[in-house]
């Protein structure tokens, strides 16, 4: 967080509270106004307004405490955006926050209140300009300290989130784990397992044609020389798909720019790594990477696309981006929800922005720790 507000930028704060008390007041009488005229279906449109005000509210009052404490307080609300009508109205009711919210409102009536009102009457009153630059900063981070209280999860609350997070990315997991064993034992089996089998018979074959036709024996074994090639083939495909021998031998940087070079359109590779991350965390990065790549190649009908790698504050982050047709939806098919699973099997996150007409941007972070330095800051166009 940038350096804590001074009394004047606090006061500041303290006024425009005050300035959206009326507008607090208004919201939550339609807020629970609308819960009541719920049952006979007229209070639908009132909460459909009035929620989205409360939740435009409590976010500036987060922003505002966060400022002042100099943390973050984020809101943690269950994801709405996108759900059919009466399903949106099915989140607010069961999420935890929409009655945190209704509660801070309840609060912020007569305690909030006077707290803001104190702060901007000692500046105005003249005798209580010294209690005013020192009693400000005390009095506000005490109202931003009970908005944290009231508009975030506690820390119990945040530990079982975490569990549940944590349970559902390890079932998404495990599940994808499977699938990916699946995969692989099917490459193998009709792949190289077969050609293997068809060497085998042709071998046995030119072992008994040696004597008698050395000519067609002398064939069956370049047919299965060839067979070995493409078995040999087959094998390195499946390899590549387990952990491309690119990434072991350049990193995560040069597998990117090598996935760039294969793009029928011009990707730019812009890296600023100053080490490695772990191999589970590399692997994974990558093959989110290779699908956002290829989405690109697919949907996007983009004329130039970047991919963006860095580390800083202990993430690695990714962006990939296209300047083509946008409108991508995450839930359309199984490729992004695939690089959700293998993100948030190490705590990572994907956030889209494609906006009807582009530009499309993926940002894929992941908290991790970087090995020694191997990989220097570098830019190119693939």
């Amino acid at each position: 967080m940038e350096e804590k507000p001074g009394p004047l930028r606090l006061t500041g704060f303290a006024a425009l509270q005050l300035l959206m008390f009326p507008l607090v007041l208004v919201t939550v009488v339609f807020v629970v106004l609308g819960g009541v005229l719920t049952v006979v279906t007229v209070g639908i449109p009132i909460l459909l307004a009035a929620l989205p005000s409360l939740h435009w509210i409590t976010d500036r009052h987060r922003s505002m405490a966060a400022q002042t404490l100099g943390h973050d307080v984020p809101a943690n609300r269950l994801p709405s955006t996108g759900q059919p009508l009466f399903t949106r109205l099915q989140t607010w009711a069961r999420d935890p926050m929409t009655w945190r919210e209704l509660t801070w409102a309840l609060v912020i009536v007569p305690v909030g209140f006077i707290l803001s009102l104190l702060t901007v009457l000692l500046l105005l009153v003249v005798v209580t300009g010294a209690f005013w630059w020192y009693g400000a900063p005390h009095i506000m981070r005490l109202r931003a300290m009970l908005d944290r209280a009231l508009l975030s999860r506690g820390h119990t609350g945040q530990l079982e989130q975490r569990v549940v997070d944590l349970t559902v990315s390890r079932a998404d997991t495990v599940d994808h784990s499977a699938a990916e064993l699946r995969r692989i034992e099917r490459d193998l089996h009709d792949g190289a397992q077969a050609r293997l089998v068809a060497l085998g018979m042709t071998l046995g074959m030119a072992d008994d044609l040696f004597a008698r036709d050395p000519e067609a024996a002398r064939k069956l074994v370049t047919e299965a020389r060839d067979t070995t090639g493409a078995a040999l083939g087959d094998l390195r495909s499946v390899v590549r798909g387990i952990h491309p021998p690119v990434l072991a031998d350049r990193g995560l940087a040069g597998a990117v720019q090598a996935l760039a070079l294969d793009m029928a359109v011009p990707v730019e590779v812009t890296t600023d790594l100053a080490g490695r991350p772990p191999a589970p965390v590399e692997s994974a990065v990558y093959f989110a990477i290779a699908e956002c790549l290829a989405n690109i190649g697919k949907h996007a009908a983009a004329a130039n696309g970047w991919v963006e790698l860095r580390w800083t504050d202990g993430r690695l982050h990714a962006v990939v981006g296209d300047d083509g047709r946008g409108g991508a939806d995450v839930n359309a098919g199984t490729g992004m929800r695939g690089v959700m699973r293998r993100l948030a099997a190490f705590d990572g996150t994907m956030r889209v922005s494609s906006p009807a007409g582009g530009p499309t941007l993926i940002t894929l972070e992941v908290p991790c720790a970087l090995s020694l330095p191997r990989t220097t800051p570098s830019s190119g166009t693939a």
